[in-house]
């Protein structure tokens, strides 16, 4: 096993496929993971992630796929607080496929409905948790792809019909999504404002693709990619307050 970081670990366990039906995964890793969390916490960590993937297909995602991965997060976040660790919740409902908006939008508030009923059924304390959701978008193969404003709209809908007020902050996952389109939509949530939690990003792929692919391993393109790395976690800064411009994006140059 790797050693955590000091001040985190990320468990994404294992995601099996389903033995019905194709396509289905489920996060596994519960066994034991009260122990490991003693281990971390003794040497530093703070708080954890755990991620549970929803794909949307033919006939899926099935009841039965969501409610299995929302006991598991509720299961690790309850976990997580009885061993003094922060929990972040990640529920994530894959970008991949044709799927429209409005499908989108009818599977993710599906599945935090459940996660979030299963969290209270836990006992777990909304008050010390993070949200990293999904956004509503459409499926990358979708050909009508849904503006920046409807994203923003959509997926603000769907957080309050399900997300308590009780969470103090939702961090979004990128997900696929392009470096800058990831960074529109945040800013076009947050400069509708304001909301019953803070609204601020966890970003992977849109902070670091960019920088990764002018680095490309070598020694000579370290301070070119160290620049455009600090060029995206400033824009979605300004982003997280609603005050980022398209116009920032010429300062990278």
């Amino acid at each position: 096993m790797v050693p955590p970081s000091r001040n985190c670990f990320r468990r994404k366990g294992l995601c099996l496929a389903s033995k019905s039906i194709p396509g289905e995964t489920v996060t596994e890793g519960l066994d034991g993971l009260r122990a490991r969390i003693k281990e971390y916490r003794e040497l530093g960590a703070k708080f954890a992630k755990w991620r549970a993937i929803i794909t949307i297909g033919n006939g899926i995602p099935t009841r039965t796929c969501i409610a299995t991965n929302a006991h598991a997060l509720a299961r690790y976040a309850a976990l997580c607080q009885d061993g003094g660790l922060v929990p972040i919740v990640e529920p994530e409902v894959l970008l991949d496929g044709n799927h429209t908006v409005d499908r989108c939008q009818e599977v993710t508030e599906a599945t935090l409905k459940s996660v979030f009923s299963t969290l209270l059924e836990q006992r777990v304390l909304l008050e010390g948790m993070l949200l990293k959701p999904s956004m509503v978008v459409s499926g990358k193969e979708c050909p009508q792809q849904a503006s920046v404003n409807e994203v923003a709209e959509r997926t603000l809908r769907c957080l309050k019909r399900t997300v308590p007020a009780a969470v103090p902050g939702i961090v979004f996952l990128s997900g696929g999504q392009s470096a800058e389109k990831a960074t529109e939509h945040l800013n076009a949530m947050n400069a509708i404002g304001p909301h019953p939690w803070e609204v601020s990003f966890s970003y992977a792929r849109a902070l670091q693709d960019p920088a990764l692919k002018a680095w490309k391993g070598e020694a000579a393109n370290v301070a070119a990619a160290q620049k455009i790395f600090y060029h995206r976690a400033k824009c979605n800064g300004t982003a997280r307050y609603g005050k980022y411009s398209k116009q920032m994006e010429a300062q990278a140059a």
